[in-house]
């Protein structure tokens, strides 16, 4: 018996299909081993060494896979193709206490999960990259090592519940910079010209736009004035307008490239709606299904039998004029791209559907489409160029563009989606010939103001994340999802918004550790990270010489920052109804709060705002409220007032701490319990502050479920990704 080891159980149960009874598939359930989540775990002052650990989780997994080894000849670790992959099949060969030489371990890669590349791969084992693990290495103790150290910080400095994270806080940089550049946009007034003309009094009328007076050319934003506008139009009073040039070209529109890791978020944020995390835990399922090859990829190459496999099917759905006499080519944009891996594409191109709901069918047919396309003949246009001349006392120049679809091509099955509105080009004008006299409607004449530069969103901030070269396709949707959870930045209508704790974070860390948060620098760590994946640099010299000079800096500033400082409190006109000093707006653990300025003199505080909602008694069933100071304490008779607390608001009697009862505010699903049908399910908290739903009928029914009942159950598994540390929740807990 021969035992294969994958990541999950869903990418298991898909090979155990291909593979005969000689073969069993186990999952390791992504790392069995890992650095303590309760503590640093690395021993700095030697080499960095790191103090993994094995889980409750994973020493149950272990034991299986070890029983199942102590049975097989051959042992074949068949863990993703990329870094992260090639680290946990390290770990599993440690925890087995194997060797990476000892000739019964095979290590196996395959860009898809279908027959003939399982079967390829067993043919052509190897042994595992030490380099790849020396990566992933390096970028896990990188990262753990900014979260664990730099976080404390502004525990301390700005508010207890923050984090720091190496990709993380410069995501939220370009967020809080783009704010600032919007903020610091004055508006520029300008003033467009055009007339509506037609070739005769009874055909269409299109708009041609002024660009030459007398001579003198026009661009935008020349033109500044409602005073300098009324002027033209004087001057073109009673003009006549003819064909002064015509120009007609052919214009070829090349195919976009296959998807890539980051092209795909990009363009399901675009045109499906679906947030970064989304798309990768849906393309993580298809690619575990044996749907699509390899989800996390910054390589726009097609092998040879896919680019046969595209070729065909182009050829049968849709003839020969739109199948090229060659192949079409791309070259990859992201120079650090593995070209070794595949674009995300289809294993069987027959299949244009595929997926276990609707919204996997959705995003499977946009990479079908989209691959497909991209080996497709270009869509062809013609496009005509006609300037005209208005002449009058001065004579003017205006220019018309039309662009007529010759041959779709391509856009037969896919056009790439847009992140910014697109000024249409006139697309219906009628044939022109130098010398025809045009006929004068109306004279356009529009004032514009200049636009301040666009809010990110999700597909933005992919896109100018990669263009910087900061973080790696599998860091995207995590860090995406992270400084919204962490409260940094909201998403509105799309578009990424820095919040005021945000714009604090992250002025602190441009001012004081402006190495660390710097664009190039970042960039420069990822070319750092690749260079010990080739071989051509050792990890723990980088570590070094990131992390000396990064202590040392974290050192100063404990000493040098003062929080009053960071968090300046708002001065309000208010007195304090205790004392009579002025109140103020302080910063606190839990958000802002109200408190006297006379402290620690005087005490008083109260919540910053008091909002209504819902509340769970004792026994967690709902109460309406509409004013939190409405609540009665139903233990001491005092008023319930709304605080804010680690895990969200709630109220507490303001008789504490004589009197310590709260109760949680809670979310209602609007769904009726499924077993009892009598309570509705709501959103409940353990001791320990995590999330879980329960019957509103509680004690009488003890329904409860760690999943979000109005989102779809899965039993998949999610890959492990190239996570950076973000918290260290445990040494918050000690300060």
């Amino acid at each position: 018996m021969n035992l294969v080891i994958v990541e999950s159980p869903a990418k298991a149960k898909t090979i155990e299909k291909y593979l005969g009874k000689e073969f069993k598939v186990l999952a390791s359930y992504g790392h069995v081993r890992d650095l303590p989540p309760k503590e640093l775990g690395i021993d700095v002052g030697n080499e960095f060494t790191p103090d993994y650990v094995i889980d409750v989780k994973s020493k149950k997994v272990l034991s299986e896979i070890k029983k199942a080894d102590a049975n097989s000849e051959v042992l074949y670790l068949a863990t993703d193709l990329d870094r992260e992959g090639e680290a946990i099949s390290w770990h599993i060969l440690k925890a087995l206490k194997l060797k990476n030489d000892n000739p019964r371990v095979k290590r196996i890669v395959f860009n898809e999960i279908t027959k003939s590349a399982i079967e390829k791969a067993i043919k052509n084992p190897r042994i595992l990259d030490m380099d790849l693990v020396d990566a992933q290495q390096a970028r896990r103790i990188l990262d753990r090592l900014f979260g664990y150290k730099l976080s404390p910080l502004l525990w301390k400095k700005v508010k207890s519940g923050l984090s720091a994270g190496r990709v993380q806080s410069v995501a939220v940089r370009l967020v809080a910079d783009r704010e600032k550049e919007i903020k610091a946009f004055k508006p520029e007034e300008f003033w467009v010209l055009g007339a509506n003309l037609s070739k005769e009094k009874d055909e269409k009328i299109f708009a041609a736009f002024l660009i030459e007076a007398d001579g003198e050319a026009i661009k935008k934003l020349d033109i500044k004035t409602k005073a300098q506008a009324d002027t033209i139009e004087k001057g073109l009073k009673d003009a006549s307008y003819k064909v002064l040039n015509v120009d007609k070209v052919e214009s070829l529109r090349k195919p976009p490239a296959p998807f890539t890791t980051s092209t795909l978020q990009m363009e399901a944020s675009r045109k499906l709606g679906f947030s970064a995390k989304q798309t990768m835990r849906l393309a993580q399922s298809l690619y575990e299904d044996g749907h699509i090859s390899y989800m996390r990829t910054d390589s726009t190459n097609l092998s040879g039998e896919a680019v046969t496999a595209i070729r065909k099917t182009i050829k049968s759905e849709y003839g020969d004029k739109y199948l090229p006499e060659s192949e079409q080519k791309y070259q990859t944009k992201t120079k650090r791209a593995q070209e070794a891996h595949e674009a995300i594409r289809p294993t069987h191109f027959e299949n244009q559907t595929a997926g276990n709901d609707a919204r996997e069918e959705r995003l499977y047919s946009l990479i079908w489409k989209r691959v497909v396309a991209s080996q497709m003949s270009e869509a062809r246009f013609d496009v005509t160029t006609v300037f005209i001349e208005a002449k009058a006392a001065k004579k003017y120049k205006f220019v018309v563009k039309g662009e007529i679809l010759t041959f779709d091509g391509f856009i037969r099955v896919y056009t790439e989606g847009q992140d910014e509105e697109v000024e249409e080009t006139v697309n219906n004008i009628p044939e022109m010939a130098v010398g025809d006299p045009l006929d004068f409607h109306s004279l356009i004449k529009d004032q514009k103001f200049t636009e301040p530069p666009k809010r990110y969103t999700e597909a933005m901030l992919v896109k100018k994340m990669e263009s910087l070269g900061i973080g790696r396709p599998s860091t995207y949707a995590p860090t995406l999802s992270t400084i919204q959870d962490r409260g940094y930045v909201t998403l509105d209508e799309k578009k990424f918004f820095p919040t005021e704790i945000g714009m604090i974070v992250n002025d602190l860390l441009v001012e004081h550790f402006a190495d660390v948060v710097d664009y190039q620098f970042t960039a420069k760590m990822e070319d750092d990270l690749d260079e010990v994946a080739s071989g051509e640099k050792k990890w723990v010299p980088l570590i070094t010489e990131f992390y000396d000079p990064f202590i040392k800096n974290i050192k100063d500033k404990e000493k040098s920052l003062v929080k009053d400082e960071i968090m300046k409190p708002e001065m309000l006109k208010e007195k304090c109804p205790e004392c009579g000093e002025l109140l103020m707006v302080r910063h606190g653990r839990f958000g802002k709060f109200v408190a006297c300025s006379a402290y620690p003199k005087c005490k008083y505080s109260r919540p910053l705002e008091e909002k209504g909602g819902e509340v769970a008694n004792d026994k967690g069933k709902l109460e309406s409220v509409a004013k939190a100071e409405t609540q009665k304490c139903d233990k001491c008779g005092g008023t319930m007032i709304l605080k804010e607390g680690r895990f969200g608001q709630f109220l507490a009697c303001e008789n504490y701490p004589k009197c310590k009862n709260t109760k949680t505010i809670v979310q209602s699903s609007g769904i009726k319990c499924p077993d009892c049908e009598k309570g509705e399910v709501i959103q409940r908290r353990t001791k320990k502050g995590r999330v879980f739903w329960g019957c509103s009928n509680y004690p009488e029914c003890k329904y409860a479920s760690w999943e979000d009942p109005k989102k779809p159950k899965s039993d998949k598994i999610e890959e492990p990704e190239e996570t950076e540390e973000l918290e260290g929740e445990e040494e918050e807990k000690k300060e």
